[in-house]
């Protein structure tokens, strides 16, 4: 495995003086996509902001091998990352527009910029949308119009937390089918947040499971599948092996 992009140790985050999430130890190898799966509540998008450092937290934060002075550079850390969540969260302008914004708060120059957002959107699918008013979208376009918004950034790091929880089933399955070549193609690090097993084999190098802010398992998602280390991830497994033979489908699980 290659060499950690993100290390975290000894991280907490409290709330009303109450511990909500606490990992000691946790990595992202660069280039890879890790799941993150877990009951609700489990702590799974407390981890993803604590990660992209949006949220206070105790931790010693290592990124690309350098261990990061926080919060006095989490500005500079930020510039390196982009995220998507469940809901697009598009500006009442046009798809080019949204998908342009970015570039030019880091002062991207036109030309480049320009360049940058049609080869998105259209490795995105939805280069033909780029005139269009985002209010006019459906939901798995403004959902690809946001991957876009976000890759078009090139970051080192994204964040995906739930990002096909606002799609129907058939926009879900095309959007997966196409995320993970393209973080391939780029060479981009994800961390991917989800409360679905069934989404982690066509995406994840390694899956990381959490049960009341608590890391309980790790590893491959063969290996997680086929050992649960508890009961809830156990259940979690055969949730997702149920669905699996309730569709007819071969998911892989078991």
């Amino acid at each position: 495995m290659s060499a950690p992009l993100v290390a975290v140790q000894d991280l907490r985050v409290r709330r009303g003086g109450l511990t909500v999430l606490e990992i000691p130890a946790l990595t992202v190898a660069a280039g890879e996509v890790l799941a993150v799966i877990g009951p609700n509540g489990a702590g799974k998008s407390t981890l993803l902001q604590a990660l992209a450092l949006l949220v206070p937290a105790e931790m010693t934060y290592t990124f690309a091998g350098r261990t990061a002075v926080l919060p006095q550079e989490a500005l500079a850390l930020r510039q390196q990352m982009a995220a998507v969540f469940s809901e697009s969260l598009l500006l009442d302008a046009s798809v080019f527009d949204n998908v342009a914004l970015g570039l030019r708060l880091r002062r991207v120059d036109r030309r480049t910029a320009a360049a940058r957002v049609h080869a998105w959107l259209d490795k995105l699918g939805v280069a033909h949308l780029a005139g269009r008013p985002a209010r006019t979208l459906s939901s798995g376009e403004a959902q690809r119009v946001s991957l876009a918004r976000a890759l078009v950034l090139e970051p080192r790091l994204l964040f995906l937390d739930e990002p096909f929880a606002s799609l129907d089933v058939l926009g879900r399955a095309a959007l997966r089918q196409d995320l993970r070549p393209l973080l391939k193609e780029a060479g981009i690090t994800a961390l991917f947040v989800t409360h679905d097993f069934t989404e982690i084999l066509p995406l994840a190098d390694r899956v990381a499971v959490l049960a009341g802010g608590r890391l309980v398992q790790a590893g491959t998602p063969a290996a997680v599948f086929r050992r649960p280390a508890d009961a809830t991830v156990a259940s979690l497994v055969q949730a997702a092996a149920d669905l699996g033979r309730l569709v007819g489908g071969d998911n892989g699980i078991g």
